[in-house]
């Protein structure tokens, strides 16, 4: 923790789901750019595991198309190349997850009005890297368990995970660490965590009804949110600081 300074007294949303979002959307204006480059660094790593993998989306999205809504006939796992392509996929998910924190850094900038470089996306690569993948990884088991179980629950687990990335950025806390506190604010301040989240993520994929294509403009909102949250019951970080 030695990278970081001390944290000021609360400043931020009040404790309420829709302050959040309001705190989040006026982030979001300032930091939307870098939002988009984040999502695009993310499918110019996934086209490039397509070729990898031997799965070809065109041809599978004709077969989906062709299937008229009935998707019983269609074995996924006979598609050459289907199982590795969403393996990888999944595998990125968690490489990339540095990037992610790295926009939080890059949030919590512009919310204190410094300067913002293009390499501050890539914090997460250089600081606390280890404990952030690990992170990423264990989240992802919860959050696919969760799915499996008729995906409803996923629903409900989601908030109790959404200080973890700050935790980890603002911290430089360990994995164990970050799911001990994120868990302990969410369990007893739930209703709020709830609501922020589920209306995250809605307006996160809202994009989708863009033509699909707008979903890299609205996906990074969820990052911000965690950040807005993390600000109305941990309080604003001050600047990160590097030693020389």
């Amino acid at each position: 923790m030695e990278n970081f300074q001390e944290f000021d007294q609360p400043i931020g949303p009040e404790k309420n789901a829709s302050a959040i979002i309001t705190h989040a959307i006026e982030m979001f204006k300032g930091v939307f750019g870098y939002g988009i480059i984040v999502m695009v660094l993310y499918f110019l790593a996934s086209f490039l595991i397509q070729p990898i993998s031997g799965f070809n989306s065109q041809e599978f999205s004709q077969e989906i198309l062709s299937a008229d809504g009935d998707f019983s006939a269609i074995s996924f796992r006979s598609i050459p190349g289907f199982s590795t392509y969403y393996g990888l996929t999944g595998f990125l998910g968690i490489l990339v997850a540095p990037l992610y924190v790295g926009f939080i850094y890059v949030v919590n900038k512009y919310n204190l009005k410094e300067s913002i470089t293009f390499t501050d996306l890539f914090i997460g690569y250089r600081q606390n890297v280890v404990n952030i993948l690990i992170y990423a990884l264990l989240s992802s088991i919860i959050l696919a368990i969760s799915t499996l179980l008729c995906v409803l629950p996923v629903f409900f687990v989601f908030p109790l995970l959404l200080l973890g990335y700050p935790i980890l950025l603002f911290e430089n806390a360990s994995f164990s660490q970050a799911f001990s506190k994120s868990f302990s604010i969410a369990k007893e301040n739930y209703g709020t965590f709830l609501g922020a989240g589920l209306l995250g993520v809605l307006i996160s994929v809202s994009g989708i009804l863009l033509c699909g294509i707008g979903i890299i403009a609205t996906f990074p909102f969820i990052l911000i949110v965690m950040y807005s949250t993390y600000c109305a019951f941990c309080g604003r970080p001050r600047p990160v600081v590097f030693p020389k």
